[in-house]
């Protein structure tokens, strides 16, 4: 099978870039042919460039010409489109209609029903634009706090939800999570074309039995919505040591304000997150938003990492309860605390959810697992395309 991957790569490299490059290295060890079709924010440079993208960013005609030019070229089975914004825009949809393409579209957020891609205001979930005008975005400056930059995301929603777009021109949907399925369910999505397919990571094995583990571990971007704030309090008399790996705006904070018992490491490379994660006995995932499917995670659950997971969306989804590790209230620093203290003083407990933890990894989150949904997802597409 010939794969076309569309995606827009943001200025800053992120979890989504990880996922095309790793999709497309699985689907090329297993003898299909991928080619990726990117574009990149760093080409709006400038106020001109600026203003001329968050005009287009409904739609984009001179994106669309470039996808077909790419198709032409290409002769792809089936168009696979990661991220769109700002650059390619929904137009890509009509390129594919064009040639006559089966399209998939990966929701890796929530940027189709929500300015701000997170369901996330004043740190705390909100789903007002699920049922409501997403123009309720552009008014409380979701995207970037800039009520013009959300002005012009919510007239993209606004148009494609009218246009009925995501109904009629997507083939089929992936979404990381059932419950990101069901949100975008009530959003109006169709919910027999939506899929559920997670991330996955390669297979480095599982915590060595002899090895001790020991202390908490903290791996992600050092913002706001991750849940930092609780983090910091909930450690503030914990004899529990924390090692937090990652960098982002709170960085600087985080160096200034943790207690003697928080290591900040600053951004880690993979196999120095690798080793964290092999001398850790659980890691902590604080999120004030739903997430989506932190690739984190998967690598926790790989190394036999058991996680103290915010009992919020995906995450109380992928970590259950006392089986995988443990839920806490979240942005309660008490209850976290809480949690932390126990998980220390239980490890032979902390160790039997995390072979738990290891075993869901082996079950749904290896790369032959991931393969083999893609296939069965694009093939679905083929036939939609076929007989529509």
């Amino acid at each position: 099978m010939r794969i076309l991957q569309a995606h827009n790569l943001y200025q800053q490299a992120g979890g989504e870039d990880a996922v095309v490059a790793n999709e497309a290295k699985l689907l090329t060890d297993h003898g299909q042919e991928v080619r990726l079709w990117s574009v990149d924010n760093a080409a709006i440079t400038g106020p001109w460039a600026k203003l001329r993208t968050a005009w287009q960013v409904p739609y984009s005609h001179a994106a669309r010409w470039r996808v077909a030019a790419a198709i032409a070229d290409f002769a792809p089975d089936v168009v696979h489109v990661h991220n769109f914004f700002p650059l390619i825009t929904p137009s890509v949809y009509d390129a594919c209609r064009d040639a006559g393409v089966p399209v998939v579209q990966t929701l890796h957020n929530y940027r189709t029903i929500c300015a701000g891609a997170l369901l996330l205001r004043n740190g705390r979930p909100c789903e007002d634009c699920i049922g409501g005008s997403p123009y309720q975005g552009a008014l409380h400056g979701c995207y970037r706090d800039s009520r013009l930059g959300s002005l012009a995301v919510a007239r993209m929603i606004a148009r494609h939800r009218e246009q009925g777009t995501w109904r009629t021109k997507v083939d089929r949907f992936i979404a990381l999570t059932q419950f990101a399925k069901a949100k975008f369910g009530e959003a109006g999505f169709p919910a027999d074309k939506i899929a559920v397919k997670p991330n996955f990571v390669e297979d480095t094995g599982p915590q060595e039995a002899e090895t001790e583990r020991n202390g908490a571990l903290f791996v992600g971007r050092l913002s706001p919505e991750k849940g930092i704030g609780t983090l910091l309090t909930a450690w503030r008399d914990l004899d529990v040591q924390l090692r937090i790996a990652g960098d982002g705006p709170l960085l600087t904070a985080v160096r200034r304000t943790a207690s003697p018992n928080v290591v900040p490491l600053g951004k880690l490379p993979p196999e120095a997150v690798n080793q964290e994660m092999t001398r850790a006995a659980f890691l902590v995932m604080p999120s004030d938003w739903y997430e989506g499917l932190p690739v984190t995670l998967v690598e926790a659950f790989c190394r036999g990492l058991p996680v103290i997971a915010s009992r919020l969306g995906a995450m109380a989804e992928i970590v259950e309860d006392r089986v995988t590790g443990l839920h806490f209230a979240p942005g309660d620093a008490h209850d976290l605390a809480a949690k932390a203290r126990w998980a220390a003083d239980h490890p032979k407990e902390m160790r039997r959810m995390g072979a738990n933890a290891r075993r869901a990894y082996e079950a749904k989150y290896t790369p032959e697992v991931n393969f083999q949904q893609l296939v069965v997802i694009y093939e679905a597409a083929v036939q939609e395309r076929a007989t529509s």
